[in-house]
């Protein structure tokens, strides 16, 4: 504990006698200052107690006592020395009411007992204090450190609240909690999610204090993680402020955290390879080979159907867009660079690649999360809680692209993104679930949606898999010569050729739903047949008409 005013009083060498302000010498003693000004406050700090011998003072006058008490208490001194015997031979009646109506300690100070006595008593109080801190910051810190070796996170964030007399928890890179000790501290920590959200987007290292729920105590919350975007959080609830050695505990606690959050770059570089490696295998059709390289890191995830998911940034899926539509053979798989576990900074892969991974390590199942050049590659649990966080974040970007068309504002980074899921798969069909993926974020990127899984390309209707320029411009060059020729009025021949392939080339029927005679809609159907050139005896003109006819209608033409 820190020195306070009683202490100092009780010190048998110094012969100190309380004349005022009995009642408030329980406070703490941060230093012991000499000094004669007529007004000292400029250089006080706060917590000293100041030792004088009324030298240039007028202490004799009342309203210029309490004027000086005043300003000494206000500016947060703790107490007040007077030195006996040099420039008067008892305390000042003034000065000794004006201490009693501020409530200011007043020690009088016998003539022989020197200021630096005083001072020399304070220093070594407080060195023994500060090094009674330090013994036990190094006690705490070998404590935690045995906790994080022996018991992981939980058993190191128990150690902490013992050492702080409070609550720990830790927070993943999403804000959500991982752990907290005491049990019971999970509810309240959970609370503080949006504090955490706000300290994610400040530089790493970041600090701040909160108010704890219904403020019943103080919270401090602490970034983990040595990039630019820590990696998680941890958050620290006590009663009151923490003192030298339970600073010395928190400090502990973070740079530890931040060894088992982080892990060394080489380890995870290691593990990013293997996760390509297995990946590539998988893809060239060697399954049992791509298993015994995952291992334990991912061999959980080739026991149970996966989805694999690919995800672009949208400015890499407007280039590509406009790229030849050949399948690659092989993906590029990059294992260089983690995506996931580098800042995200906007980035909608990273965004994805954390979520993701977080979502995988709160559930502890395994994902296999792999940058695939331009892409993002994911092999996830079907069912599980990655494919479900990517669902979930597919959905919020592509909420907030909406609100942003609505709203008439460029989107985001973030918002900028689209997936494609495969259907379930084991891993010998991991090839076919890539080719799913991509075909299912071919549609996406036409679609401008965030996400599409391949069981949808299979439900519903494909014309709007037709809403294409380059269709459209294809429809429109096939049906422009019938559509001038109707133009001049000679006939409907773009609505008797859509009547016509309706009913399957039922004359009867097509003429009827027309109105006209069987022949009048065969002459027609000759007439098609002349301007374009082609026989609609052919079925592939006969399909391409249709396609042409069903995207005109769709777009209003």
């Amino acid at each position: 504990m820190p020195l306070t005013l009683a202490a100092l009083v009780h010190h048998s060498a110094l012969k100190l006698t309380v004349r005022a302000g009995g009642d408030h010498l329980d406070v703490p003693v941060r230093w012991a200052h000499v000094s004669e000004l007529a007004d000292p406050v400029p250089y006080m700090e706060g917590g000293e107690l100041l030792l004088i011998t009324a030298l240039k003072l007028d202490a004799e006058d009342p309203e210029a006592m309490r004027r000086y008490v005043r300003r000494l208490a206000g500016a947060g001194v703790v107490g007040l020395g007077f030195a006996v015997g040099v420039n008067y031979d008892a305390i000042p009646e003034a000065l000794v009411d004006a201490a009693r109506e501020e409530g200011l300690p007043l020690l009088e100070v016998p003539r022989r007992t020197p200021f630096l006595a005083i001072s020399k008593a304070v220093s070594a109080a407080n060195a023994a204090d500060q090094y009674r801190a330090v013994t036990a910051g190094f006690a705490a810190q070998r404590e935690l450190t045995r906790q994080a070796l022996s018991e992981g996170p939980e058993g190191l964030l128990a150690a902490l609240a013992a050492q702080v007399a409070g609550w720990a928890a830790l927070y993943d890179a999403s804000g959500a909690v991982v752990a907290a000790a005491p049990e019971w501290a999970g509810r309240r920590a959970a609370r503080l999610t949006a504090d955490v959200e706000r300290l994610r987007e400040r530089p790493a290292p970041a600090s701040s204090v909160v108010g704890g729920p219904s403020g019943e105590d103080r919270v401090e919350l602490h970034s983990l993680g040595t990039g630019r975007r820590p990696r998680a959080a941890l958050a620290v609830g006590t009663a009151a402020p923490l003192g030298t050695a339970e600073r010395y505990a928190v400090h502990s606690a973070i740079a530890l955290l931040t060894l088992v959050t982080e892990r060394s770059r080489s380890l995870h570089a290691a593990e990013q390879r293997i996760g390509a490696a297995v990946l590539r295998l998988l893809l060239a059709g060697q399954p049992d080979h791509a298993r015994a390289v995952a291992g334990d890191l991912y061999g959980a995830l080739l026991d149970a159907p996966f989805r694999l998911i690919l995800a672009e940034a949208a400015s890499a899926s407007a280039a590509r867009a406009h790229a030849d539509g050949h399948a690659r053979v092989a993906p590029a798989l990059q294992p260089a660079a983690a995506l996931t576990g580098a800042d995200t900074d906007g980035d909608p892969l990273d965004g994805l690649a954390e979520t993701v991974e977080s979502a995988a390590v709160r559930s502890g199942e395994a994902v296999l999360v792999v940058p695939d050049g331009e892409r993002l590659a994911v092999l996830a649990v079907d069912g599980g809680a990655a494919v479900t966080a990517c669902q979930e974040y597919a959905l919020a970007v592509q909420a907030a692209r909406t609100a942003a068309r609505e709203q008439h504002t460029a989107a985001s980074d973030e918002n900028e993104l689209v997936v494609g899921m495969s259907a379930p798969a084991g891993p010998i069909a991991t090839a076919a679930a890539y080719k799913q993926a991509e075909q299912a974020l071919s549609v996406a990127r036409r679609r401008g949606r965030a996400l599409v899984e391949h069981e949808e390309l299979a439900a519903g209707s494909v014309l709007p898999l037709l809403a294409d320029d380059a269709v459209r411009a294809f429809a429109d060059g096939l049906l422009r010569a019938l559509r001038e020729h109707d133009a001049t009025g000679r006939g409907d021949l773009v609505a008797s050729l859509r009547a016509w392939l309706s009913r399957h080339g039922q004359w009867d029927a097509a003429a009827a739903d027309l109105g006209v005679h069987r022949h009048t809609l065969r002459y027609r159907m000759r007439r098609v047949e002349e301007i374009l050139g082609r026989s609609l005896d052919d079925p592939d003109v006969r399909m391409e008409l249709w396609l042409a006819l069903k995207t005109t209608s769709a777009t209003g033409d």
